[in-house]
């Protein structure tokens, strides 16, 4: 319709208007606008929630050698754009070993470490240039129709770092390695709050000025928890973690979306050490020691995925791995502020007949009656409960589960979280009346029972229209 109105000085256009004939609709436009503004919709939530946030991304130095920089780099901006603090470390593994074939000379590595002689120190210190660069090149971007078009990202790099030698391990001198002693949180912060992006280079400086080569997982981590980050990134070369980790990637053996701590810790603890980038343990190793330290999420993304960073932040699935730690999903009892989240969680059930109505003034005066289930800080789930202490029994109402998040188990969470409540008022039983999810609870121990079993007070509120199938389970001590 635009282009249309565009051409307006044209014969046809202009007979169009004298006709009063309307010209005609892009199919495209309207489904573009049909999908895009429910999605938009949909991630406001994690766009309010991510503001004034703190991120590490940690960008594998494999990414830039892919060609992923520029729509990185796009997705950053964009991200910063909705208020984000982000600190952004760059990886520079194959550069540095680009640099050393270029030399005749051979990389080295040992635990997992590159062995860092006075070659690879050159190599690296060259490296690093090149790339922060070309990093600082592709945040200045800023063409017309192209989505950093009117951004404006400055990008501040420093000294950031101070580092000690990793010495000799195991009889092999690492010489110019390094690992991390400090990082200068006050000088990060400060550019963080005057609305600068940090780029760090996993470069090191011991006070008397000597520099060293550290890896980009360890100053990535440092920094996270030093910062008491909110998030760490890893954009790595692997798509995140299997299911079965030691089972080849298929259908059957997809991403684990999300890895509780206590998982990740266990698994990491039956890997073998990790001595490349591919092991399973590499990137996980980080993620875990950064949760353990106050980082509630660490993430594995696949930069090979375009658009993987916006993928993950702003889509409850997200697409790679999170490691989390359990605070992050919160199980509890509603408030009055939470009446609004689970209106537009029931909604869609009671427009198809799936729920009963229920008013606005219903759900605050009933709200300490709902149990819900946060995610992220939106409400993924609830469920509500109201006893019948003369019958020792209560009835489960609007269990309802976000077709963002089925088959995750919330619903399980919830029912055991309402079977508590009941157990703690004292009742025997629960019951729920249902036209169209009868099979999932019986799965879950219910039975059917004869309307007449409903409480007398329940019984008078029966809808002889809906014809609800009423459902009891039996709760034991």
């Amino acid at each position: 319709m635009r282009d249309q109105l565009r051409i307006i000085g044209s014969e046809a256009a202009l007979k169009a208007r004298q006709d009063f004939i309307p010209l005609p609709e892009q199919p495209m436009s309207a489904v573009f606008n049909f999908t895009f503004v429910p999605w938009f919709r949909s991630v406001a939530p994690y766009i309010h929630l991510h503001r004034g946030k703190t991120f590490v991304v940690a960008m594998a130095g494999e990414a830039i050698a892919a060609g992923k920089l520029a729509h990185i780099a796009q997705d950053l901006a964009l991200i910063q754009s909705m208020g984000v603090k982000i600190v952004l470390v760059h990886g520079f593994r194959p550069q540095v070993n680009e640099q050393l074939v270029a030399k005749g000379h051979a990389a080295q590595y040992s635990h997992g470490m590159r062995i860092t002689d006075s070659v690879a120190l050159d190599c690296a210190q060259e490296a690093a240039g090149q790339l922060r660069y070309e990093i600082e090149a592709a945040f200045s971007q800023g063409l017309p129709n192209t989505p950093m078009a009117g951004s404006t990202v400055r990008v501040i790099s420093g000294n950031f770092i101070t580092a000690r030698p990793v010495g000799i391990v195991d009889g092999i001198d690492f010489k110019h390695s390094g690992l991390v002693r400090k990082v200068d949180t006050v000088g990060i912060r400060q550019t963080l709050e005057f609305g600068s992006m940090v780029l760090l280079s996993p470069f090191g400086f011991s006070p008397t000025g000597e520099a060293f080569n550290l890896t980009m997982e360890e100053v990535a981590t440092s920094v996270a928890i030093e910062l008491k980050a909110d998030k760490l990134i890893f954009l790595t070369e692997i798509p995140g973690l299997r299911m079965n980790p030691s089972e080849p990637e298929s259908d059957d053996n997809p991403i684990d979306t999300e890895l509780p701590l206590a998982a990740a810790k266990k698994l990491l603890a039956d890997l073998p050490n990790a001595q490349q980038p591919s092991d399973t343990a590499f990137y996980l190793q980080h993620c875990v020691k950064a949760c353990q330290h106050g980082v509630e999420r660490s993430h594995i993304l696949p930069f090979a995925t375009d658009g993987s960073v916006l993928l993950e932040i702003y889509v409850h699935d997200g697409i790679g791995t999170m490691v989390i730690d359990e605070k992050l999903e919160s199980l509890r009892e509603a408030t009055v502020d939470d009446v609004g989240g689970i209106l537009q969680l029931i909604e869609p059930y009671e427009k198809d007949g799936t729920l009963v109505k229920r008013d606005r003034t219903e759900i605050e005066r009933d709200a300490g009656q709902y149990t819900v289930i946060e995610h992220d800080g939106v409400i993924f789930g609830c469920a509500a409960l109201y006893p019948y202490p003369e019958s020792k029994t209560g009835e489960m109402a609007a269990l309802t589960v976000s077709p963002h998040s089925q088959s995750q188990g919330d619903g399980e969470r919830i029912l055991k979280r309402v079977e508590q409540r009941a157990r703690a008022m004292g009742l025997q039983s629960i019951f729920v009346l249902t036209t169209r999810t009868m099979h999932w609870f019986l799965k879950r121990g219910f039975k059917p029972v004869e309307t007449d079993w409903l409480p007398e007070a329940r019984k008078r509120k029966y809808n002889l229209n809906r014809k609800s199938q009423v459902l009891v389970k039996i709760l034991h001590p």
